[in-house]
């Protein structure tokens, strides 16, 4: 099985298992059928398009995946310690991007993200080059600075598309005590709110200590959406996809 083959069999795996989730313990009713073409449509922008322009932009090196530490020291670093540091910085760095993104002038690259009135796991496919581009920006950064095996790529991409697929989910659980360290799916719907007052916290990827730190947490407990969307008016989904 080549590289192609197992992403596409883990990502369809991966698919089924969450709808099985969120068949079995819906959080809120769902109806796929007039979900599922439109986000379709944009999972395959996504990897033709979105994917590739943004790794041609932000990839460092010309595209060959290489350590680059600027700090040769840094080689001498425990790996497994390298690896949790590379993840924090970067997802911290994702954390200010996202806010950046949901500013008056970077607003409109993002709002497609926003765009799905219902919520499930494959409503988070939708993104613009220049929302891929401005979130790979702390990956390539780490990588940089911290310097990272080529096996961590890959690890990278399988992460980013679980995690996507994992908050994006219709499902009625949760857990206090993961909650406090990773983002879950009721935490992260909650930034999805067609309410403004709350589309602009939770912004955090994987840690939700970056919303406790910097004022942006919102706590599921009390705060549940009840619509979900940009609360704007409505825009050509194409208009949105490609960020006018």
């Amino acid at each position: 099985m080549d590289d192609q083959e197992l992403f596409w069999t883990s990502y369809i795996g991966f698919g089924v298992i969450c709808t099985i989730a969120e068949l079995v313990r819906p959080a809120r009713k769902l109806r796929y059928a007039k979900a599922v073409p439109l986000d379709l449509v944009a999972l395959a922008v996504y990897q033709l398009a979105v994917v590739e322009v943004a790794a041609w932009v932000t990839e460092p090196v010309g595209g060959v995946v290489r350590y680059v530490p600027l700090g040769s020291a840094l080689l001498g670093v425990w790996l497994p310690l390298r690896v949790v540091v590379f993840f924090l910085l970067a997802d911290c760095g994702s954390y200010w991007m996202h806010r950046l993104m949901h500013t008056r002038h970077v607003w409109r690259v993002h709002r497609w993200h926003h765009s799905p009135t219902q919520l499930y796991w494959l409503a988070g496919v939708r993104t613009t080059i220049p929302q891929q581009i401005l979130f790979n920006l702390p990956y390539v950064a780490m990588v940089l600075l911290v310097g990272a095996p080529a096996w961590l790529f890959a690890a990278i991409l399988a992460l980013q598309v679980a995690q996507n697929h994992w908050m994006h989910m219709n499902v009625s659980w949760r857990s206090h005590w993961l909650e406090y360290v990773f983002v879950t799916p009721r935490y992260h719907h909650i930034h999805h709110s067609s309410d403004a007052e709350l589309h602009d916290g939770n912004y955090g990827a994987i840690f939700t200590i970056w919303d406790r730190l910097f004022g942006t947490y919102v706590a599921p407990d009390a705060n549940q959406p009840r619509t979900f969307g940009t609360g704007e008016k409505k825009r050509d989904p194409v208009l949105l996809m490609i960020g006018v």
